[in-house]
């Protein structure tokens, strides 16, 4: 199948095969494993991912892609297809459906709401066992990034707090059909358990981290002082005149923790 990528999916089709490999490679999929594909495509990687797990749900959004991959996946598997946007898929709920624990989530994200797709996932992550993406490399290094880099924000905190980021390998845009104008990149993430994950309201964690890092160039004392005062910053054990991008995610934590009531 050759379809043609729709700009407003934002569809950038894989077809190198040493990639393909090596993602499957990386998802490793069991036969008692319950995959799910996020935007499937072509199937590139629907279809070896399927003869690994021997079944696998995929949730596609372009109707005009679906019958070619019931067609094609018919000899290798059981192909289930969740025809929806992924942000209106309730993870919790699938894996519950089908009494499984937990999920194992794989795809190549459209580069336009990786991020929002991202946080969706996180909502869900007790229900999820691990997931394997493809990015734009530009968000796995946020993904990823340490404390003190130029690129450390909002999306490191938020997905640090709640997985553990794993880059695993760059992928050129050559790969890529049409080629992006950018590299991609492979990441894992793993969910934490129960016992490592912080126990601060999460609407609380997200309304620091969210207003620590909209204006990062500004100390704390004065990006958080719609929430809290310096005192309570100090409370905390964190300085007031540190800057976001300078705090670990536990001191976010921390932090909202002893945001006052509203």
């Amino acid at each position: 199948m050759n379809a043609r990528p729709k700009k407003s999916f934002g569809q950038h089709f894989l077809h190198e095969k040493r990639y393909i490999e090596r993602i499957v490679s990386a998802v490793s999929p069991k036969p008692d494993d319950f995959v799910v594909e996020i935007g499937p495509g072509e199937g590139a990687l629907t279809l070896p991912l399927l003869a690994a797990a021997g079944k696998l749900t995929a949730i596609e959004l372009d109707t005009d892609l679906i019958p070619d991959l019931i067609a094609r996946a018919a000899s290798v598997g059981e192909l289930s297809i969740i025809h929806s946007d992924v942000l209106k898929v309730d993870f919790t709920a699938l894996a519950h459906r089908h009494g499984v624990e937990r999920l194992r989530i794989a795809g190549n994200l459209p580069y336009y709401i990786s991020s929002p797709i991202l946080f969706h996932c996180v909502e869900h992550a007790a229900a999820i066992q691990d997931m394997h993406f493809m990015l734009q490399k530009e968000v796995v290094d946020r993904m990823a990034a340490e404390p003190g880099s130029k690129v450390y924000g909002r999306l490191s905190v938020m997905l640090q707090l709640a997985c553990r980021v794993e880059p695993l390998f760059t992928v050129p845009p050559g790969a890529f059909r049409p080629p992006p104008k950018v590299d991609s990149a492979v990441v894992r993430l793993i969910p934490l358990l129960p016992e490592q994950r912080h126990d601060a309201d999460p609407a609380r964690v997200h309304a620091v981290v969210k207003a620590a890092f909209a204006q990062r160039r500004k100390t704390l004392g004065n990006a958080l002082r719609q929430l809290m005062d310096s005192d309570a910053i100090k409370t905390a054990d964190v300085d007031p005149k540190a800057r976001a991008e300078t705090l670990a995610p536990e001191d976010f934590v921390r932090l909202a923790k002893v945001l006052p009531n509203s």
